[in-house]
């Protein structure tokens, strides 16, 4: 079972969730963990283990080969995202734009854009009992999100069974990363605060599942702090509230120095234990 971890906006709770869960699942099954926040992965400030794989991702880029190119300009008409401009004499390539979406290579008539590989970013595995832990990171100044996330799901699905727990901790927002990171997942679980930041952002990240058609429930966490009106539009628009975490300062203090918050607080664990139910009958009705 895939399950995305994912919310409206960025310092909700994401990994702590994502972190917490993976380990107390990990307790009595095989779980894997991917971090795709990939432009910021944390999971791993939480979660430890041997390193038994790592591997450089890349993705293709044109090359312009001057010598057989007759300037036709086709493959700046067929490029949607502006990566390639045809000048007076040269064609120019901009890599950062550049989807490696093999147009304009595949339409060149002269074949004068070969794709080459470009590192975009690394991707770690760590394995700590039943849990695995699946990193990727971008490299610094790489702009796209999307291709290594998806490079990276591709190795947990090539490396593990459907019958493995899969835990994909996914961006912040409602752009294209989290389109990619959610858009094969069993179950969505959007985490959330009790704030009116909190409820703007849920409301588009619920209006973004609902048009990818999945499965979701929320989580709240900072649960204690501002107002009901998260709870109100979850009851008035049929939204499942699966557990609900305590603001504390304990946590934060536990947060702060790495713990696994379900390890130190019983209040916690009980809330885990409630998304864990959650699980299970999603699993048994699907």
């Amino acid at each position: 079972m895939k399950i995305a971890i994912a919310s409206g906006k960025g310092g909700t709770g994401k990994t702590t969730l994502s972190t917490n869960l993976a380990s107390l699942l990990a307790e009595q099954n095989a779980v894997v963990l991917a971090d795709l926040d990939v432009e910021e992965p944390n999971s791993g400030l939480f979660i430890s283990g041997n390193k038994i794989h790592a591997e450089d991702k890349f993705k293709m880029i044109p090359e312009w080969k001057k010598d057989e190119c007759i300037l036709c300009g086709n493959c700046q008409k067929v490029c949607n995202f502006n990566a390639i401009m045809k000048l007076d004499k040269m064609i120019m390539v901009f890599p950062e734009l550049c989807h490696a979406c093999y147009a304009c290579s595949e339409l060149c008539p002269t074949k004068s854009l070969t794709m080459k590989p470009k590192k975009m970013g690394e991707l770690k595995h760590y394995r700590s009992g039943n849990l695995d832990f699946i990193e990727s990171k971008l490299i610094i100044g790489e702009e796209q999100a999307v291709p290594l996330i998806s490079q990276t799901i591709k190795y947990v699905e090539k490396n593990f069974p459907s019958s493995t727990t899969m835990l994909f901790d996914s961006p912040p927002g409602t752009s294209c990363p989290v389109i990619e990171a959610t858009k094969d997942a069993d179950l969505i679980i959007l985490v959330t605060e009790p704030t009116p930041f909190g409820l703007h952002d849920l409301t588009l990240a619920v209006e973004t599942m609902k048009k990818l058609k999945k499965s979701h429930g929320v989580v709240i966490n900072r649960f204690g702090i501002g107002d009901a009106k998260v709870e109100e539009y979850c009851a008035e628009n049929d939204i499942p509230i699966i557990a609900k975490i305590p603001n504390s300062r304990k946590i934060a203090e536990f947060y702060s120095t790495g713990k696994l918050l379900y390890k130190e607080l019983p209040e916690v664990a009980v809330e885990l234990e409630k998304v864990i139910e959650y699980i299970k009958k999603h699993q048994e009705s699907t």
